[in-house]
């Protein structure tokens, strides 16, 4: 049974969560301007799975940075589940990152100071849940972590500290989950294990997927891969753009 809206008819389209509209972004240094992104536009649906492919400095990286807004377009902007990211200040689109938005990078990006359960507790806590460690505790025993709250990411492996991440970024509940080659710093049968887990708790909890990689096999398991190719999308296949 498809789920809709109240009031809505079960066939009409969907607003984006995220929408990309004509997205520049150029740097200028002492040898002139290099232009980074070129008129990037598209928009994604609620629940999309979505890959992000490209060379080794295609632009793909900093377009990922765009969409969360932890890096301004010199043109064009980015529409959050309708809000302009790029018309607030810092403070609103950092708030904004909070509610909709998670983030799992290849280096982890874990607070080193923390034990597993803090760092999966933190983004509970600056958002004032009451509930933080228990939802925290649990999290981490469905990412197969329940032994090892305590610990500090100096004494996990490479494939737990991903596990914490993913807890990390899943536990919000977030409308858009953005990673940046996750199994980049894995070796291949553990990054197949995270695989599978980032998107079983995709399945879970409808989740928008943004996955950048220069692995096609990876991007084959989204529903809809964008090609970047010298900043520019030269290929959109399973979406409309």
């Amino acid at each position: 049974m498809t789920e809709t809206s109240p009031g809505l008819a079960p066939d009409a389209p969907r607003s984006p969560i995220v929408a990309v509209e004509h997205v520049f972004k150029s740097v200028t240094d002492s040898t002139g301007t290099l232009d980074i992104l070129r008129d990037i536009h598209f928009s994604l649906a609620p629940r999309e799975t979505v890959a992000i492919v490209g060379a080794s400095g295609s632009g793909k990286s900093t377009l990922l940075s765009i969409i969360a807004g932890l890096d301004t377009p010199t043109r064009g902007t980015v529409r959050l589940d309708g809000e302009d990211l790029f018309a607030v200040g810092e403070d609103q689109r950092a708030a904004l990152r909070a509610r909709k938005i998670g983030f799992v990078f290849q280096s982890f990006q874990l607070m080193g100071n923390l034990s597993a359960l803090e760092n999966v507790m933190l983004p509970l806590e600056l958002a004032g849940r009451k509930d933080a460690r228990a939802t925290a505790t649990d999290m981490l025993a469905r990412v197969g972590l329940a032994e090892r709250l305590r610990h500090y990411p100096k004494v996990l492996s490479g494939g737990e500290q991903q596990r914490v991440a993913l807890a990390r970024a899943f536990v919000v509940h977030p409308a858009v989950l953005l990673a940046d080659e996750p199994t980049g710093s894995l070796d291949f049968a553990t990054g197949e294990k995270i695989m599978e887990l980032m998107f079983d708790l995709n399945r879970e909890q409808g989740t928008t997927l943004v996955l950048v990689t220069h692995d096609r096999a990876i991007a084959s398991r989204c529903a809809r891969q964008l090609t970047v190719e010298a900043g520019r999308i030269a290929e959109d296949s399973g979406g409309t753009r």
